[in-house]
């Protein structure tokens, strides 16, 4: 299948402000973008310069200019449009197993607050059969435990907060996830990207970028959804870190205030 992904976000700019944007596919999607290049875009003529940052996510550097910056990218996606994968049978590694390069997603990080929430996960989960099934038990008990609303959502909100105030948003729900999935040695990380309402119910909400979590088992990472709790189609990562911390969309150093954000997820029929 084909999505057309794309977005305008709208800054009201004080002074010169510098951002880093993380607003493009993951590298290991580039491949799939088939029609118009997929490349941040500006009402008007702005320096800036890619980089890859130490997670291998793609991001863009600018100094903001004074006035209405409008950020603008508009192109195709090929999918495979199948579900996300079902794997019952993946193992959990021993730690002392695990491939160096994954063990930071096995730490604490500024959202998923992993001394706060460890006892509390092994009283949840330390009878639970290792591998997919405790990951899936975890997922289930986020999904249950957190009320979803863009009312409750919150910036500073951390997973431990979350779990008490069992209300947020999509990214909470990943941070818990996560939180939860580190203090059980499961290696796990969040991730963004595009989700459109493809194969289910539309939402009646104005569409957003979405967060989910990928969790280590098997040898590879799988995707799991603890705000959903159910395989979806037409997902497509643009980053992956620690937590949200990360993976922010937009990061500014200056005196600068969002007035516009419009995000595009959609399918797109057979010949269009």
């Amino acid at each position: 299948m084909k999505i057309r992904c794309g977005y305008e976000i709208t800054y009201d700019v004080r002074s010169p402000s510098p951002m880093i944007l993380m607003l493009n596919v993951a590298p290991d999607r580039e491949r799939d973008v088939v029609e118009r290049v997929d490349e941040v875009a500006f009402s008007h003529p702005v320096r800036h310069s890619d980089y890859r940052d130490m997670f291998g996510n793609r991001c863009v550097r600018l100094v903001a200019p004074t006035g209405t910056l409008v950020i603008t990218n508009d192109f195709v996606v090929t999918d495979s449009g199948l579900q996300d994968e079902f794997a019952p049978d993946a193992v959990q590694h021993a730690v002392e197993d695990l491939p160096s390069e994954v063990l930071v997603y096995l730490l604490g990080s500024r959202y998923c607050e992993t001394d706060r929430l460890s006892d509390t996960a092994w009283s949840l989960f330390g009878n639970v059969p290792k591998g997919w099934p405790l990951v899936q038990a975890i997922v289930a008990y986020t999904h249950e435990r957190i009320t979803f609303g863009y009312q409750h959502a919150r910036a500073t909100k951390t997973a431990f907060e979350g779990h008490q105030e069992q209300k947020g948003v999509c990214r909470d729900f990943a941070h818990l996830a996560v939180t939860l999935c580190r203090c059980m040695n499961v290696p796990a990380r969040y991730a963004t990207g595009y989700l459109g309402d493809i194969g289910v119910p539309v939402d009646e909400n104005p569409m957003d970028f979405s967060a989910w979590f990928e969790a280590y088992l098997g040898g590879r990472w799988y995707t799991f959804d603890a705000r959903h709790n159910k395989p979806r189609v037409g997902r497509i990562v643009m980053a992956r870190g620690r937590d949200a911390t990360d993976v922010a969309i937009v990061t500014s150093f200056g005196a600068c205030n969002l007035t516009g954000f419009k995000v595009i997820t959609e399918e797109l029929k057979e010949g269009a």
